[in-house]
């Protein structure tokens, strides 16, 4: 195969040390280590439970052969679900410091290979600042990791202020991923909260970081939104059109909400070529980065398939989204 070319925004880490913590110190948040299957290990809270969490999603030797099989040179590592935010501000600020240092760490041993995108503990954002100051100077941490809310509050929050205005002024990006998703009562079955919940959770956070004022109080914050921008993009329209004739719209965003679309950075999770031509007709290749979530079963087991082979695109545009706009946007 030829040499890797291709850097994955979207690929999710699981240290050893934060699965640890939660064996140690999660009970009383009502949250386990589950070690009773052979796959591997899931994390158990009050209410949910991930799915096994095999070795390549710690093991970096497992995870490089792994990226190398499917022509993928770098991976933005990145916490998920269940994130820190269910645990209390001291708690959640220990079990974000041991990601981030184990992200870190994978970056010094591997640097060609991996970088981090910080977690922190939001949900006490005195103590997410100050773990956003002490990560951000750790070699190898290039962006922030948020959930499209925090507990239910959402990403306009005043509270948050502060964070978005240390990400700008450090040049990190912001890139989220959806958690407790809008409607869950009504997704349980079918794994509906992940096929509708997951897509329709990010529109309402870019529709927040939109008409809550937040892109314009930061003009220059990039922020990367996942799953080929959720729903957003194929609602753009309705949003712009309801910013025109709706009262409740008013005085906040600057401009006409479609105006913002290029304002976002999009991964190329759409599992359709027909999904990921309209994106990139619409916000233009030079926002558009591969996407695994890796290793999900949700996410393109080949990623670079859809962009190299699945899309009719010029040679400048394929080199963009496997690569280019990604080194930009991590600065790497």
């Amino acid at each position: 195969m030829a040499r890797p070319d291709a850097i994955d925004v979207h690929a999710h880490f699981f240290p050893e040390r934060y699965l640890d913590l939660i064996a140690r110190e999660g009970a009383p948040h009502e949250a386990r280590i589950d070690r009773a299957d052979p796959k591997g290990p899931s994390i158990v809270m009050k209410a949910s439970r991930t799915l096994p969490l095999e070795a390549t999603y710690w093991d970096l030797d497992r995870r490089r052969r792994a990226m190398d099989r499917v022509g993928v040179a770098v991976h933005a590592l990145s916490l998920t679900s269940p994130m820190v935010y269910w645990a209390d501000g001291d708690l959640g600020q220990r079990l974000a410091a041991v990601v981030n240092d184990a992200m870190s760490e994978a970056h010094r041993g591997f640097p060609d290979r991996f970088i981090g995108c910080a977690t922190l503990p939001m949900q006490d954002p005195s103590r997410a600042l100050v773990e956003l100051e002490r990560a951000a100077a750790l070699p190898g941490i290039k962006g922030v990791y948020l959930g499209t809310n925090i507990n239910g509050r959402e990403l306009s929050d005043p509270a948050f202020t502060p964070i978005f205005a240390a990400c700008e002024a450090k040049r990190l990006p912001v890139l989220l991923h959806p958690l407790s998703v809008i409607g869950a009562n009504r997704l349980g079955r079918f794994y509906l909260n992940n096929f509708l919940g997951n897509p329709f959770d990010t529109a309402v956070a870019a529709a927040h970081l939109v008409f809550g004022g937040v892109l314009d109080r930061f003009p220059k914050l990039e922020v990367c939104l996942p799953h080929a921008g959720g729903a957003m993009p194929y609602l753009v329209g309705r949003l712009t059109h309801g910013q025109r004739v709706r009262p409740e719209t008013k005085g906040v965003a600057k401009r006409r909400f479609d105006a913002y679309l290029r304002r976002f950075t999009y991964d190329t999770i759409s599992h359709a070529p027909a999904s990921l031509s309209y994106l990139v007709g619409l916000v233009g290749a030079d926002r558009v980065m591969i996407g695994s979530d890796f290793c999900f079963d949700m996410g393109p087991a080949r990623p670079r398939e859809i962009v190299v082979r699945g899309m009719k695109l010029s040679a400048r545009d394929r080199a963009r989204i496997l690569s280019e706009n990604a080194r930009r946007l991590l600065r790497l």
